[in-house]
């Protein structure tokens, strides 16, 4: 089992690297232009229509009772199964938590303004059916992306509780320097994500945290696809807000990029934490004893079937940052995806 997670470490560390430009640290998104839309301005009619957005929501439990009930985002590349369905899902049907997954289009490769819809409609729904606030629980773009729902659509921060990120792409990374304006075309999740891209300038816009929310990014000083790693933190806004780098948590952790939403057992004490405490993750508080396990509750290294999930990914995450191919289905295109008009104070 060591062998087959040091391969994925390897593989997906050659494959970005062979891409990756120098290193320099992204550009913070200006959070005082007065052409974005204001923060409470009401939010759009979603686009998407109702029964695909339905269709693509999966929940488990019972929505009246248990802990405290959770949607699981996926990363850039996967679906909701392959990301948690051997990890994290196993985890929160023991604890008899309400949890459900949303599918995005094109394995979380397509325009990300669609996927924000999936997530308003997706906590719309929890909310109405749970009469709770929901936390949500995301890896990579699954941490940063429902970010963009409470930023252009003000109704849903009501219904959330708390965003925990686990190696969030909040800024962007410098290491998608195959995607080359004119020379290359490339999946329009993976334009996005580029620091300073015209998304992650609107993302951060005027605040990015909202009061009466807690915000965890947890993030590696590993990490070999969001680069450099503190960029997953969160800094603006009135939000209640920890960014804990998982060698604080253990010195020493050795886990990359795709193995901290995983498997990873720092990752899981500072997200057990969260959601456990009243506010983020707190890094004195948080149970050190994890950091003599290899693995986080729920994965037992001999059950190579659990693994079927992750090992059906490959393909699509090996090819996540190679220019002009895909697997998904998602348009390849030449440049970022221009923003919606409702992006901006001018409005559609």
């Amino acid at each position: 089992m060591r062998r087959l997670l040091t391969g994925l470490l390897l593989l997906c560390t050659a494959l970005t690297i062979g891409l990756a430009g120098p290193i320099a640290a992204p550009a913070r998104a200006d959070t005082t232009s007065p052409s974005y839309a204001p923060l409470n301005r009401p939010g759009p009619q979603l686009s998407v229509p109702a029964a695909t957005l339905n269709a693509a929501l999966s929940c488990h439990g019972n929505p009246k009772a248990g802990p405290q009930p959770i949607l699981l985002s996926p990363a850039t590349s996967v679906t909701p199964v392959e990301n948690y369905s051997w990890n994290w899902a196993k985890i929160f049907a023991q604890q008899g938590r309400y949890h459900c997954l949303v599918t995005m289009p094109f394995h979380t490769v397509g325009d990300i303004q669609v996927a924000a819809e999936y997530h308003v409609n997706a906590i719309r729904t929890m909310y109405q059916r749970t009469g709770r606030k929901i936390a949500i629980l995301g890896h990579s773009q699954g941490g940063m992306n429902p970010r963009w729902a409470l930023r252009f659509w003000p109704d849903v921060r009501a219904k959330v509780a708390e965003v925990i990120g686990m190696a969030p792409s909040n800024h962007g990374t410098v290491v998608l320097a195959g995607c080359v304006v004119g020379l290359t075309t490339c999946a329009p999740a993976i334009w996005q994500q580029r620091a300073g891209s015209e998304f992650m300038k609107a993302l951060n816009s005027g605040a990015e945290t909202f009061a009466g929310i807690d915000y965890t990014s947890i993030y590696t000083k590993l990490d070999e696809v969001v680069v450099p790693p503190p960029s997953s933190g969160l800094t603006t806004g009135a939000g209640n807000k920890a960014n804990v780098a998982v060698q604080d948590v253990c010195k020493g952790d050795p886990y990359e990029h795709v193995l901290m939403g995983t498997v990873s057992p720092a990752v899981y004490a500072a997200v057990t934490d969260a959601l456990n405490n009243a506010g983020p993750a707190k890094l004195t508080r948080i149970d050190r004893s994890w950091c003599s396990k290899l693995f986080m509750p729920g994965i037992n290294p001999l059950d190579l079937l659990s693994f079927a999930p992750v090992l059906s990914a490959l393909p699509n995450l090996l090819l996540t940052v190679a220019p002009n191919v895909t697997l998904t289905g998602a348009p390849m295109l030449p440049k970022e995806p221009a923003l919606r008009c409702y992006v901006y104070a001018a409005g559609c």
